[in-house]
């Protein structure tokens, strides 16, 4: 595939300085930052699918959060989605869902690394308006049709579609594409 995965587009988007910055907060190199952030993110996204799926009041908030960002004005670019969650236009709801999927995230890949959870908890932080500005990328991305492999067959053939609470696998099916498919 030549579309990067959601991993890769986070890692270009946090730029050499951040690396840089979680290594010296990891205590390790740039390359192993590269390796806690891509398991980081990979756990974050996969967190994000499981509850999407949820048919419960994390599952509303999480697919309510992914139509948020779908709606959303183009992102913000490069260093301007670090200054906070304020200058994001969709970083409201869905930064509140990542900071609470964050904290297993943690937990678990503390348990995999054997970083401090409160370690990662401070890369998750670092983490969340990167996360929040490739979100919103791909998600214009798709709208715009400019997403590769783009939207699935019969899929909805815009963000506006996704207004709905009752579609949830409209909305899940959504996150899957912004994601890449997202890893577990």
């Amino acid at each position: 595939m030549s579309e990067s995965s959601f991993q890769d587009d986070v890692l270009g988007e946090l730029g050499d300085d951040k690396l840089t910055e979680i290594a010296g907060l990891l205590g390790t190199d740039d390359s192993g930052a590269r390796e806690a952030v891509t398991e980081t993110v990979g756990a974050m996204t996969g967190g994000l699918q499981q509850k999407a799926d949820a048919d419960d009041a994390d599952g509303v908030a999480v697919r309510q959060a992914i139509a948020e960002v779908a709606e959303a004005e183009p992102p913000l670019e490069g260093v301007a989605t670090l200054g906070g969650l304020g200058g994001l236009l969709s970083g409201g709801m869905m930064a509140a869902v990542l900071a609470k999927v964050g904290r297993p995230v943690a937990a678990a890949v503390s348990k995999r690394t054997g970083i401090p959870a409160a370690t990662i908890s401070r890369v998750i932080e670092m983490l969340i308006p990167v996360v929040l500005a490739v979100l919103a990328k791909r998600a214009s991305g798709r709208a715009a049709g400019t997403g590769a492999a783009g939207a699935a067959p019969g899929g909805p053939p815009a963000t506006g579609t996704a207004t709905g609470t009752g579609t949830a696998g409209g909305l899940g099916d959504l996150l899957g594409e912004i994601l890449g498919g997202g890893k577990k």
